[in-house]
Order: structure tokens, then C-alpha cells, then sequence
């Protein structure tokens, strides 16, 4: 085996594990958003205001850096405010936030400034 198959071997396992690695978090990943969904309401409501209050960051002052964001990913930030809202009954969802708003910060947050 020469040094350059060699090379190739080890490229391949990297990817592989890259592969498993990203797998794992998207795991993760929806275990968090299962266990959250499950917490009482008080939590949510909670969680749900500091996440609108990470995306007024992100879009102000935060110069639109993911890591400011509790999700740390816009994408997951989003998809976790559209759940917990969407986990409260129709009578008990927050005035102070409504879904058009959390599709809003979608828009904002995912489309790329030039």
C-alpha cells in the first residue's frame, strides 16, 4: 500500500465520522425539542419569550451571528418557537407572540443580506 491510498483511507474514514457525528446531533436535537414540548407551560412560555428576545438580538445588535442565538442555528431557532407555540391550546397560546410573527423572524433570519 503506498503512502497515497493510505492518505485516501484515512480521508475516508474523517467523512465518515463527520457523517455519524452529524447524525448524532440531529438526534440530539430532536430529543431536546421532545423533552421541552413536555415541560409545563410556565417553561415554555419562558423559553418561547427568550427565544423571540435571541432573534431581536440576532437581528440588532447581534450582527446576525448564529452563536447568539440559543439554538445557535437559525433554522433550529425557528423550528423550536413554531413548536412550542404550536404546544399550547388555542386559548392558552401567548398574545404577545403570534405564529405570523415567528414566520416573520423566519424570513429575516434566513434571508441572506448582500
Amino acid at each position: 500500500m503506498n503512502d497515497e491510498s493510505k492518505g485516501n483511507k484515512i480521508l475516508i474514514l474523517k467523512e465518515t465520522n463527520m457523517d455519524r457525528t452529524a447524525v448524532n446531533k440531529t438526534e440530539e436535537w430532536k430529543a431536546t425539542m421532545e423533552d421541552i414540548i413536555q415541560r409545563d407551560a410556565k417553561f415554555r412560555y419562558q423559553l418561547l419569550s427568550r427565544l423571540e428576545v435571541d432573534c431581536n438580538y440576532y437581528l440588532g445588535y447581534g450582527n446576525r451571528y448564529p452563536k447568539h442565538l440559543w439554538a445557535q442555528n437559525e433554522e433550529q431557532q425557528i423550528e423550536l418557537m413554531i413548536k412550542l407555540h404550536d404546544s399550547f391550546e388555542k386559548d392558552k397560546k401567548p398574545e404577545w407572540l403570534t405564529m405570523d410573527e415567528i414566520l416573520e423572524y423566519r424570513k429575516k433570519m434566513t434571508t441572506k443580506l448582500i
